[in-house]
Parts: structure tokens; C-alpha cells; sequence
């Protein structure tokens, strides 16, 4: 089958899921829920990785049979997919209290609580999986880990040899004895742990830059490079391994292929800090200026207050003819190291070069009352032996290669799970006010209709053509004549009232939210048992910075209407603002159960 007519299919499939979804959304509220037909919906979205989708079948399944641990430890799943693992946990627990003798529910929240380091919680879970399945090596696995992050080395050597004496020829043990070793810096016992699980499978990558991460660390550069070679070819689009080998073949003096491998890295992980900044070292050293500009100005945006990355652009505008944008870089380095002569030195012949003499002998000044010798302003060559630890922030050591502050493999848990919506780029802004408008809105996964007793009997006596629907956003309405004539003295007629004037006093900010407030309190006393009065009020608090009693108009709005994702979702953004992690995770993890999905992309954010 072609790839074409597989994409075609995959669509197909995921276009019956929707209709599906739509389907039982859609039901008569008498209608009898096929539960079992809902799961099965939902496992087919998960294969098909459609997570967010699969959390709406699984909510539905729960809202029907919620004492049925399936849907629950299902939903977990998709929320560990998306990287919510606080969400995935408590799902977890929810259906280990429906039914305890589930191996894979304690698994699954064993790595949950391993992604939030309660690495004593995983531990208990995995204890518990293992009283019911004693030979899930996975299990031991993992368990031995979580003993060597807490440092309980002598527990886990012990456990190690357990499994060894099980499973003697899985190489993976002897590679966690490793891992226990390194930390507990016995390189020598390490390296023959290392070698033995070679010896037991070559072909695992992991092991083979394991041993190359020893060999750099005893600067032995040509070995390392060896292994990371076969560590390469086993996997080939890990970005540190190519960071790694450069930094092996610099030491060597081999500048092309360090090049070459930074270049490689970058292709895979665009993003990557040390491959931009060390290459932009090297492309300056070779003196390809105008690109290493490119990788520090890369590297800026990533990091705006680096101030090694802004000296060394500051050393290359001013090499390629631009001295108004080297003082710039120059004076926010000088700012934070007022003694940092170098930096002066460089600066004044900028000064000088625009003609600019006053402020040129002010900073030579500087120098020659610290008395300076002659060669300060020389951008000395990189050396193959000066190399810094990325945390260093010694500014003399400007031009030195920038490598990872702890040089270690990350350990390999046992796990197919993995996130797709939550790498998504989105700005951390609030969800808008909820207001009237003569147009529905409906999202294709989040379905919510907003429901207000008082708006519905004003639809009552209204056509057609001018029903009011309660939206997410903006609204269209714009001549009110029509509606405020029926009554303008109701709830509903304050709430249009006070989204006219806010319309037309968007230009005066403080006017518009001191009149927000006072109208929706207003309304508020009219209809107290609308959510969407205490949302949008809670809105305004947010835009005059007042976050508790946001928070506390958000709580009110879920009170009413547990089904609000936006209450929570802006809860969970005020709680942030308030470093209130732990409740801000929370909320937002209910948000994107509720088909918020943006709210996997801040959770993992915040979790960075």
C-alpha cells in the first residue's frame, strides 16, 4: 500500500472517530450509554494517538459507569502521553481503588511519580506490582532506578544481583550496575560492568555512550570518540551524542568534524543551547563571523541575559563593522562586571571608531587605574584544554567551549509512553470572557454548551434569527435595541449593557475594567447562580492584577458549573502568577480533561 493511500486511511479512521464522538455527544440524555462501545472508541483514538480526543470517550465512559476502573486507567494513560502526570497519577489511583490487582495500573504510576521525582511513591507502586507479578523484570528494572536516584546504592547493587542471578543474560542489568557505580564515582567497576553488558549485547547504544561519557570525563578523547562512534550508529538522532563527539574531536584538533557534528545536532534538535553556542565559538574561530553572529543571536533568544553569548557577539559586530551594536552588547556585560577590563578595553575602541573620544578615555581611564598589562584586548585563540561547565558564569572564560554540567545518560525507564499535543508552542494567555452573541461557536473536541435559565427564557420570545448564544470569546452582537426592549432591567440585559460599554472604552483600559467590575457585580446580585457572570468577573480581577480574588470568583464559577473548562484553566494561570505550582498543575490538568488541550503545553512548561 502506498504511503498516500496509508495517510488517506489513518484520516478516514480518525474522521469515523469524530462522527463517532459526535454521535453518543449528541444522545438523548434518556439514551443508554454503550459504555463498553465507548472504550473501545477510545483505546482506537489512543492507538491512533488522538489523546485529547480519547479523554472525551473516557470522561463519558466515567460519567456513565464510573465505578468501572477501565476508562480511568485508560484516561491516565492518555494524560501520561501528554506529559500530565500529576492528572495520569490521580486517575491511576482512582482506578486502583476500583480494582487493586492491576499490575499495569501501579506501573503506570510508578512512572508517573517518577516524572514528579516521588521516587519512594514509584518504589511502593512497583513493590505492590511486583507482589502480584514477581517476574516482571520491567518491574525490578524500574525499581532499581528509583533506589539509585535516592541515592540507596547499596539496596539497588543488591537488587541488581537478584536479577542477575534471574536473568543472566539480559545486558541491561549489568548497565544499571553501572549506573550505580558512576554515581558512586568507581569508574574502575563502572567500566567492567559496561564491558560485560557489551559483552552480553553490543548492539544497545545507550551503554556504548555510557562508557564514552567516562572516557571524556578522564580527557580521553580518541577513545571516547570511538565510542561514540558505535554509539552513533545504533542511534543515530540523539543530538547529544553528535554534541559529545564534537567536543571529543575539538580536543583533538579536528575542527571540521567537530563542525560537522554540531551541524548534525542542530539538524535534530534545533533548539539545542550548546550546539548553537559552541558552534558559534567555532564558526568564529575559522572566521565565519556573519554565521557565527547567527548562532549567538540563536542562542540569545533563548537565553536573553547570557552573558557570555553577548560578549562574544558583541566581539564579532564589532569585527564585521557594526560598533553602535557591540557597545550595546558590550555595556549590558559591563553593567553586571564593572571590573571586567577585557570588556572595557573592547568597548573603548568602539567608542573611538564612532568618534565618540569623551566616553572612549572614560573607559580607558578605567583601565589604567587597575593597571592593566599591554596584552589585555587580545582575544586569545580557543585552546583545546580550556573548556567550562555550561553553568560557569566566570566571564574571562568567554571563549571557552561550553559542555553540560552533568555529563550522564539519563536513566532508561521501561515505558511506551509518550506526548504529542503538549510540544505545541502556546502563549500563556487567558481564556477571554464569556458573552452573548447571535452566533454558536462549537470545538471539534471540547464540546460544552453554555447554558443560563435566563438567557433560554429570553430565547423563548425571540425569532429565530436573533436567539442569544452564550460563547467563549468575541462577541458580534451590536445593536441592543431589540433585546433591551423585552426587559432592561434583568440579568441578561445588565450582561449586554456591560459588553457594549466595554466595546467602546477598550481605548482606556482602567476605565473599562473599574466599570467591568461594577457591572458585573451588578449583575451578579440580579443572577447569582450564573457561572459565567463570576468567570468574566473574575476575568477583570485578573486585568488589575489581582489574583486571589480571581481565584476566588473561578471557584465560585466552577461551584456552579463543574463542567467550566476556562474557570479552571484561568484558575490555573492566576495560581501560577501566585507561585501556587502544585494548584495551578492541578487545575490544569482538569482543564485538559475538559478538552483544553493548550493546557498540556503550560503544564509541561511549568513542569521545565
Amino acid at each position: 500500500m502506498s504511503t498516500r493511500n496509508c495517510y488517506c486511511k489513518l484520516e478516514g479512521k480518525r474522521l469515523i472517530g469524530l462522527l463517532l464522538f459526535y454521535l453518543f455527544t449528541f444522545l438523548p440524555l434518556h439514551a443508554q450509554f454503550n459504555t463498553d462501545r465507548l472504550i473501545t472508541i477510545g483505546r482506537s483514538a489512543l492507538y491512533f494517538e488522538d489523546y485529547v480526543l480519547s479523554i472525551q470517550y473516557f470522561n463519558q465512559a466515567i460519567s456513565a459507569k464510573p465505578y468501572l476502573y477501565e476508562p480511568w486507567y485508560y484516561r491516565a494513560v492518555a494524560k501520561y502521553y501528554l506529559d500530565d502526570y500529576a492528572g495520569a497519577e490521580s486517575d491511576c489511583t482512582e482506578a486502583i481503588s476500583r480494582n487493586p490487582y492491576v499490575v499495569g495500573i501501579y506501573e503506570l504510576r510508578g512512572l508517573c511519580r517518577i516524572q514528579q521525582k516521588n521516587f519512594e511513591g514509584a518504589i511502593s507502586d512497583y513493590n505492590a506490582a511486583l507482589h502480584h507479578d514477581p517476574e516482571g523484570i520491567n518491574l525490578w528494572h524500574n525499581r532499581a532506578l528509583c533506589r539509585i536516584q535516592q541515592k540507596d546504592y547499596d539496596r539497588a547493587l543488591a537488587e541488581l544481583d537478584t536479577m542477575s542471578q534471574r536473568w543472566s543474560r539480559n545486558a541491561r542489568i549489568p548497565a544499571m550496575k553501572a549506573e550505580a557505580y558512576i554515581m558512586q564515582k568507581d569508574t574502575t567497576a563502572a567500566i567492567a560492568a559496561l564491558e560485560h553488558s557489551i559483552e552480553l549485547d553490543a548492539y544497545n547504544g545507550h551503554v556504548w555512550a555510557q562508557r564514552a561519557i567516562i572516557s571524556l570525563a578522564r580527557s580521553e578523547w580518541k577513545e571516547g570518540e570511538d565510542y561514540l562512534d558505535k554509539a552513533i550508529h545504533l542511534l543515530p538522532k540523539e543530538a547529544d551524542l553528535y554534541i559529545n563527539r564534537a567536543l571529543a574531536r575539538f580536543n583533538q584538533t579536528n575542527l571540521r568534524g567537530a563542525m560537522a557534528d554540531y551541524d548534525t545536532a542542530l539538524d535534530f534538535e534545533p533548539n539545542n543551547f550548546l550546539g548553537h553556542y559552541n558552534r558559534g565559538l567555532l564558526r568564529a574561530q575559522v572566521g565565519d563571523d556573519n554565521r557565527a553572529i547567527n548562532d549567538f543571536d540563536f542562542v540569545l533568544k533563548l537565553e536573553p541575559d547570557n552573558l557570555m553569548a553577548l560578549y562574544n557577539r558583541a566581539l564579532l559586530l564589532e569585527q564585521t563593522g557594526n560598533p553602535k551594536a557591540a557597545i550595546r552588547d558590550y555595556t549590558k556585560v559591563i553593567d553586571q562586571y564593572p571590573n571586567f577590563w577585557t570588556g572595557l578595553h573592547q568597548r573603548a575602541q568602539c567608542y573611538r571608531k564612532l568618534g565618540m573620544t569623551k566616553q572612549a578615555e572614560q573607559d580607558e581611564f578605567r583601565i589604567l587605574k587597575a593597571q592593566l598589562d599591554k596584552r589585555m584586548g587580545k582575544q586569545p585563540r580557543l585552546s583545546p584544554k580550556q573548556m567550562r561547565k555550561r553553568s560557569d558564569e566566570d566571564i574571562e572564560k568567554y571563549n571557552q567551549l561550553a559542555v553540560a554540567d552533568e555529563q550522564e545518560i539519563q536513566p532508561e525507564y521501561q515505558s511506551d509512553y509518550r506526548g504529542r499535543v503538549q510540544d505545541r508552542r502556546v502563549p500563556m494567555d487567558y481564556m477571554p470572557m464569556y458573552v452573548l452573541s447571535t452566533e454558536r461557536h462549537q470545538s471539534t473536541v471540547k464540546h460544552y454548551v453554555a447554558y443560563d435559565r435566563q438567557v433560554d427564557s429570553l430565547n423563548r420570545v425571540l425569532p429565530d434569527a436573533r436567539q442569544l448564544y452564550i460563547i467563549c470569546g468575541q462577541t458580534n452582537i451590536h445593536n441592543l435595541a431589540p433585546y433591551l426592549e423585552r426587559d432592561s432591567t434583568s440579568a441578561v440585559a445588565c450582561w449586554l449593557r456591560t459588553m457594549s460599554q466595554a466595546e467602546q472604552e477598550k481605548s482606556d483600559m482602567p476605565l473599562m475594567t473599574a466599570n467591568l467590575l461594577e457591572n458585573l457585580s451588578q449583575a451578579i446580585e440580579l443572577a447569582p447562580q450564573n457561572a459565567y457572570l463570576y468567570y468574566d468577573r473574575g476575568n477583570a480581577y485578573v486585568q488589575c492584577l489581582d489574583y486571589q480574588k480571581a481565584i476566588d470568583d473561578y471557584t465560585r464559577a466552577i461551584q456552579l458549573d463543574a463542567n467550566l473548562a476556562e474557570a479552571y484553566y484561568n484558575r490555573g494561570l492566576a495560581h501560577m502568577a501566585l507561585k501556587h505550582q502544585e494548584l495551578a498543575i492541578s487545575d490544569l490538568s482538569k482543564a485538559g480533561e475538559l478538552g483544553l488541550y493548550t493546557a498540556y503545553s503550560i503544564i509541561k512548561r511549568q513542569r521545565k
